[in-house]
């Protein structure tokens, strides 16, 4: 496991950070609560970041834990973009995954000058499927049946029957590790993304965006990740087939080609005639 430090941002967003070389920031996944995450959780949360340490300075930081309901991704944007200068010169490479790209996407609409290149990994400009999935899972929670709320969740990210099968069973076995600090967050921030819905907004997007998903998301699906990348003027989607919501955001595929937009010297054509190291198409 690699070695990172830790703290909290404005408003007490925690962070990771790791690695040397150019900043990127890394906005993760739909979580339990918004504390620093321990154990198993920070295990999982370090290795998701840790391919990109090599070359870049990781910033993971996740959203700031005692939301009210009510909260819109607006405001999860807000929260960053209030305290991204406290910590980068100027604009960032920003990765979000999941949920974390519905947020990161906000930021680019809301607060562009703060973003140099956007990459969505396994996330989109909306829900699909997902939304039901998530709607489900909340109200679960609420009627206090939370274990069966955490198993469907992670059901959801596999791609096939036997794959879904064992990710529920991981899901209901692994929840108590994760409800330490209650669902508030969870529940909030679930609410803003079953409203969060920025088709209209996507040709205002001005960065170079990547949208990276598999054909089998339980979440979104190939035709929203076509959709985003398709409706940004500077977007490109590739969509690996046969992988699910989990496959795109642990594969190395993933990295390889995000690193590789990311890393490529801007030009008036990019990202239009820019290749994808794993050879995949949009």
């Amino acid at each position: 496991m690699i070695a990172a430090q830790e703290g909290t941002w404005n408003s007490g967003m925690p962070y990771l950070r790791a690695g040397t070389g150019p900043p990127l920031l890394f906005m993760p996944g739909l979580s339990n609560h918004h504390r620093p995450p321990r154990g198993f959780d920070r295990r999982t949360q370090l290795g998701q970041i840790a391919p990109w340490t090599t070359t870049r300075r990781v910033w993971w930081v996740n959203r700031r834990p005692g939301l009210q309901p009510g909260t819109t991704m607006a405001d999860l944007a807000r929260d960053y973009a209030e305290a991204m200068p406290d910590h980068f010169p100027g604009p960032v490479d920003v990765l979000g995954v999941s949920t974390g790209g519905s947020v990161a996407l906000q930021l680019a609409l809301d607060h562009p000058a703060l973003v140099r290149r956007l990459v969505l990994v396994a996330s989109a400009h909306r829900l699909g499927p997902g939304r039901e999935v998530q709607r489900r899972a909340a109200a679960a929670v609420r009627e206090g049946h939370p274990r069966r709320a955490m198993a469907e969740l992670a059901a959801t990210t596999g791609a096939r029957w036997w794959s879904r099968r064992l990710l529920w069973t991981l899901g209901w076995l692994l929840e108590p590790s994760g409800a330490r600090h209650g669902y508030d967050d969870f529940l909030a921030v679930a609410e803003a993304e079953d409203r969060f819905d920025v088709t209209a907004r996507l040709p205002e997007v001005s960065c170079p965006v990547l949208v990276v998903g598999g054909d089998r998301d339980g979440f979104y699906g190939a035709a929203l990740f076509r959709e985003a990348a398709a409706a940004v003027p500077r977007g490109r989607a590739l969509v690996h087939p046969g992988v699910g919501h989990l496959g795109v955001i642990t594969g190395e595929r993933s990295v390889r080609d995000a690193s590789s937009f990311l890393d490529t010297p801007d030009a008036p054509d990019f990202p239009g005639n820019w290749r994808a190291p794993s050879g995949t198409a949009g």
